[in-house]
């Protein structure tokens, strides 16, 4: 396979570069953070094309065997090392399960305890992709790290990517600034069917595989099984908003504002939805409709604040997203101390405390934070649903 400098073909996916900068490349390392999918091994491609000293690093973070005994991780390192012999450059591979567990799994499992449902994926980021993953490369020589993320960097800006649907800056809000001085995200640029193309046309290992889904490093799989390993639910009841029982519940713990699926709430009229939880009552409160008026809230308060530019004082219009597959939405946000209050132009559906609220200005990611608390719902203030243009 040819890995030699080719103008033509890396102006096919985007990218200009000249002999001048593909020779001065040859003196720069990038490790690539590399998982065992298609993403990641078309960001070691792309980094090899460009004439980089590439180094791939496989993490594992998560020690679990199948029922027959197999360990995924295993795999996906297989897939790794195919990847890596392919592109002639060398590869390791690094344990983090400690790290993870302390770092990432500890909080997301006291959070459900309390009641809430939170987001692991961007605290997996700042604490083990971006923290000590990132310190483990440096130390392997590396003068940027390169990772499979959807998204691109505008100077040092993190910027959404120019595949709107595979965008993964809603994740990455809460990284240390400072870092993406020395991070590459090289298929940002990129839609996803032109990855898939890059990975055929080099026949890598990982050309077919399927894109990962599920908890950050866990994988996809029964959730609620799943958090039962870890968190004893206590059984309770399912209630309407004037507290009549409509059944039982295996734990409040193990539901989400705005679940539809799963309760086992039939009967007539419209589906059930969750639209509140009483963790002091154990009940996990219920209504008809999926625009029911207490699904919908126009403001929250958020926490545990990062911003990825300069920290903005006083009240400020941008849009915002309280959930990773939302259209941002216009909002006013108002910073005070260790906290912001936000105000959405339109009623939002469903906004969950311990979960992220990220902004945006444009292109730009602003930061984000975690939401601490959110306004009365409109069945609270007594207020009909008013018709809603985009949520």
């Amino acid at each position: 396979m040819d890995f030699s400098f080719q103008p033509e073909l890396l102006a096919e996916y985007g990218l200009t570069l000249s002999s001048e900068q593909h020779e001065l490349n040859r003196g720069t390392t990038v490790v690539v953070g590399m998982s065992g999918g298609v993403d990641s091994s078309v960001v070691a491609l792309l980094t090899k094309l460009q004439g980089y000293k590439v180094i791939g690093l496989f993490m594992k973070n998560w020690d679990e065997t199948n029922p027959d005994g197999s360990c995924p991780a295993d795999h996906d390192y297989q897939d790794v090392i195919k990847v890596c012999e392919k592109l002639d450059i060398p590869y390791y591979s690094v344990n983090f399960v400690k790290e993870y567990w302390d770092g990432v799994f500890e909080e997301f499992l006291s959070d459900y305890r309390n009641g809430f449902t939170p987001n692991p994926d961007a605290l997996c980021n700042r604490e083990i992709k971006f923290k000590v993953f990132f310190k483990k490369a440096r130390l392997l020589g590396a003068d940027f790290l390169a990772t499979g993320h959807y998204c691109q960097l505008e100077g040092a800006h993190l910027a959404k990517a120019v595949d709107r649907n595979k965008d993964q800056t809603y994740f990455l809000y809460a990284v240390q600034k400072e870092v993406f001085k020395n991070v590459l995200f090289p298929i940002g640029h990129l839609p996803k069917p032109k990855v898939r193309e890059l990975a055929v046309k080099f026949d890598l290992a990982t050309k077919a595989k399927k894109d990962s889904t599920g908890i950050c490093f866990i994988g996809e799989r029964n959730f609620k099984d799943f958090l039962s390993q870890y968190v004893k639910g206590q059984k309770g009841n399912f209630v309407d908003l004037k507290g009549k029982i409509l059944g039982s519940h295996d734990g409040v713990c193990f539901y989400t504002l705005g679940q539809r699926k799963g309760m086992g709430i039939g009967g007539p009229g419209e589906a059930w939805f969750v639209v509140g939880k009483n963790f002091d009552k154990n009940e996990v409160i219920l209504a008809q409709g999926d625009d029911h008026p207490a699904l919908y809230a126009d403001g929250l308060t958020a926490v545990e604040l990062n911003w990825l530019s300069e920290a903005p004082v006083g009240t400020f219009n941008c849009k915002a997203k309280v959930r990773y597959r939302q259209e941002e939405q216009p909002c006013s946000v108002t910073v005070e101390e260790g906290r912001v209050r936000v105000v959405f132009d339109e009623p939002q559906r469903a906004m969950t405390p311990r979960q992220s609220i990220v902004f945006y200005k444009d292109q730009l990611c602003l930061g984000g934070g975690i939401i601490s608390e959110v306004a009365p719902n409109y069945f609270e203030l007594g207020l009909g649903l008013p018709k809603i243009a985009a949520v």
